[in-house]
């Protein structure tokens, strides 16, 4: 490949980092190259570029920088490198207890007690520690510093120092304890920090594995067993009970419960049925399904999803954008510090003092819990929207929807199913609920219009001489009965006396819902009551929204009756009626004018505008494409109870971010002057230091115990 502009955006595996100076470095590497706009989170060990030049110069731009690089994929890197990092690990720790003991127990000390010391300590300072030493000399080869610079010196001061005492013989004067220490513990919180990390991007490899391991395709009317890559948009494949849809499609032939808790969140099977769509990756549990693949590959929805999901986690937000503008300059920074140390201990007669004040300087504040903060915080809480049924597109999206004080909620689609159905049959005197309702939709079977298909799937029966009016109903043979369906008016001109339907009718459009009147051979026998059927949980949505601060509009192209109807029984007290694509644009741009964070609920195309204007954009599941492009968040099920729980959970995880970056900076702000003034032991200082990070990275994990309002 040539180094032409590529304006694809590429995902890198990077190898070598340690330290959110490290990932600084990366990022400003790739970010100097012409039209390249790059994101390097040392969590995920990945850096996404945008533009610039081809695969191939990335990758070596990375390497000039002294870190390693690959096209991304699916990998176990942390278990990996937690596996090479634990025989260091192990030997450090058997050999780092008897040096210990040897130079801290005057009871054990002999004639060669430091010697047998040192020996001991060499494996520990050569061997053990030398991914710290490699990774110093990487960082000083392009004039800067890293993590690694500080553990390496502090380690290697230790040492110096400590056969210069042996060969005194003053094995009291040594710091070997700090030499080999120091190694074990920074190992032990590397490893122990790698395995949480493989946890906390568990969501995203859960998304990645969804896909099934082999398909089932007819091929010239035979069952042929292949590989789901092996498919094709057109082919027919079967599933049967137990087995996991291979790509998507829709449904031939057949019923049978699907499973999509992993995708979608939610937790009971879906019955499908002909026609009815099907994602690859979910589970059939009980019945056979003939489907009809129509997206293979990387156009699926479970790729989509596990993209979406992996550019989200390689984001930043700004408060990481801080962290690592000052972590860029805090290693030199700390250098100087532990110089300023050794030369004022110096000063004042106690060089070896200075010395440990010195190490321990270097070794408290390495950088690890401030990079990790961000990152860790936003692979759980991310992970976890995914598993609810929330997809948020990045940090920057978390940040607008924590701040967000005003949402508009369309109304279709949204609060409501966006179907119409039967909602009652009101029998006018003298006739019977179940026989209107029994006549009436045999007589709607053969209609194409929603109201009458609403009517249809009330019941079923055959209807014979069916005829259709266009703008007025419909007329049908139902068990020897001449039934008619449609406005009043029509009626009328069929020559039925529909004055009695009329007090029925007015009642239910005033509440918003569509009212036609049955006629049963000649005389009006019920009224017919179809309304868009409220969503189950739009009143406590609507109701947690309120409860988290944010104030509900409902906006609507529909006209104030079914508006205000839908307000009524959700609490929503701010209602635009009759608005169109421009006039919801123009709400979100008067509540911005008002200095509110505006976030837009909706499912349609008319909706794509408002979503892609306001400070943030949720696009709820069924929606169009369009909707969800416009989007910041996603929601996997049509359920409006998962955008209060969004907004709960960008809460909680920015809030998570915050008390990890707090703690990460203030523990050092605090260290380091303790340890200047010789105050804090290199060894304690180390064992510090490892557990600031494991205990920043065990506070994101804390993430992936949210769960939804009760």
């Amino acid at each position: 490949m040539s180094a032409a502009t590529d304006t694809r955006s590429v995902q890198l595996d990077i190898t070598g980092m340690t330290c959110a100076a490290c990932a600084n470095r990366v990022e400003r590497r790739l970010n100097r190259l012409p039209g390249a706009t790059a994101s390097v989170n040392l969590a995920t060990e990945t850096a996404t570029v945008t533009g610039g030049p081809a695969l191939e110069q990335l990758i070596r731009t990375v390497e000039a920088a002294g870190y390693g690089a690959r096209p991304a994929a699916p990998r176990l890197r942390e278990e990996r490198d937690a596996r090479r990092l634990v025989p260091r690990l192990v030997l450090a720790a058997v050999l780092a207890l008897p040096t210990v003991l040897l130079t801290m127990l005057p009871a054990l000390r002999g004639p060669a007690s430091g010697w047998v010391a040192l020996a001991l300590a060499a494996p520990v300072v050569l061997w053990c520690a030398w991914p710290f030493h490699q990774g110093a000399v990487l960082a000083a080869r392009h004039r800067s510093a890293s993590m690694d610079t500080l553990i390496s010196l502090g380690v290697t001061a230790a040492s110096v120092a400590s056969v210069a005492g042996v060969a005194r013989g003053a094995v009291h004067d040594a710091y070997l304890e700090v030499a080999v220490v120091v190694p074990v513990l920074v190992l032990a919180g590397k490893v122990a920090e790698r395995v949480a990390r493989r946890r906390s991007g568990r969501a995203l490899r859960a998304l990645l594995q969804l896909n099934a391991t082999q398909a089932v395709v007819l091929r010239d009317g035979r069952e042929v067993l292949v590989a789901p890559t092996a498919l094709a948009p057109g082919d027919r494949v079967v599933v049967r009970p137990g087995m996991t849809v291979p790509a998507d499609g829709a449904v031939a032939e057949g019923r049978a419960a699907v499973d999509t808790a992993l995708l979608t969140g939610e937790a009971v099977p879906v019955e499908v049925g002909p026609g009815d769509a099907v994602i690859g990756g979910s589970l059939v549990a009980g019945g056979s399904l003939l489907v009809t693949v129509e997206r293979v590959g990387a156009d699926t929805e479970v790729a989509r999803l596990g993209r979406l999901v992996a550019q989200a986690q390689a984001g930043k937000a700004q408060a990481q954008r801080l962290a690592d503008r000052v972590s860029a300059v805090f290693v030199p920074v700390v250098l100087g510090l532990a110089l300023l140390a050794l030369a004022g201990w110096s000063l004042v007669g106690d060089p070896g003092a200075g010395l440990g004040a010195a190490i321990a300087t270097l070794v408290i504040a390495c950088p690890c819990a401030p990079g990790l903060a961000t990152p860790t915080a936003l692979l759980v809480g991310t992970g976890r929207g995914a598993q609810l049924g929330v997809l948020i597109r990045g940090p920057e999206v978390l940040e607008r929807l924590r701040r967000v004080d005003a949402i508009v909620l369309d109304k279709t689609g949204t609060l409501t199913t966006g179907r119409m159905t039967l909602e009652a049959v009101i029998p006018l005197a003298g006739h019977d609920e179940a026989v209107v309702r029994r006549l009436a939709a045999a007589a709607e079977q053969g209609s194409e219009h929603p109201v009458g298909r609403a009517i249809a799937g009330a019941g079923a029966g055959a209807a014979e001489e069916f005829r259709a009016a266009p703008g007025g109903g419909v007329a049908a043979r139902v068990e020897g009965r001449h039934v008619l369906i449609g406005a009043p008016a029509w009626l009328a001109g069929e020559g039925v006396d529909a004055a009695p339907a009329l007090p029925a009718v007015q009642e239910a459009e005033a509440r918003g819902a569509t009212a036609v009147v049955a006629a049963i051979d000649g005389e009006a026998a019920g009224v017919l009551v179809v309304a868009d059927a409220l969503r189950p949980e739009a009143a406590a949505a609507v109701a947690a929204l309120v409860a988290l601060g944010v104030e509900p509009v409902l906006a609507t192209e529909d006209a104030s009756g079914p508006a205000g109807a839908v307000a009524a029984a959700t609490g929503i007290a701010r209602v635009h009626a009759r608005s169109t694509p421009q006039g919801k644009l123009d709400l979100v741009r008067a509540l911005q004018t008002e200095g509110r964070v505006v976030a837009v609920a909706g499912d349609g195309v008319n909706d794509a505008a408002a979503l892609a204007a306001a400070g943030l954009g949720i696009a709820m599941g069924g929606g169009t494409d369009a909707a969800a492009e416009a989007a910041g968040v996603v929601l996997l099920r049509e359920d409006p109870l998962l955008v209060p729980e969004a907004v709960r959970l960008s809460r909680r995880t920015l809030r998570t971010i915050r008390v990890n970056l707090f703690w990460a900076f203030a523990y050092n702000a605090a260290a380091l002057p303790v340890a200047m003034l010789g105050l804090l032991s290199p060894v304690i200082a180390s064992g510090a230091m490892a557990l600031s990070s494991v205990l920043v990275v065990g506070n994101s994990l804390r993430l992936a115990r949210f769960r939804r309002a009760a």
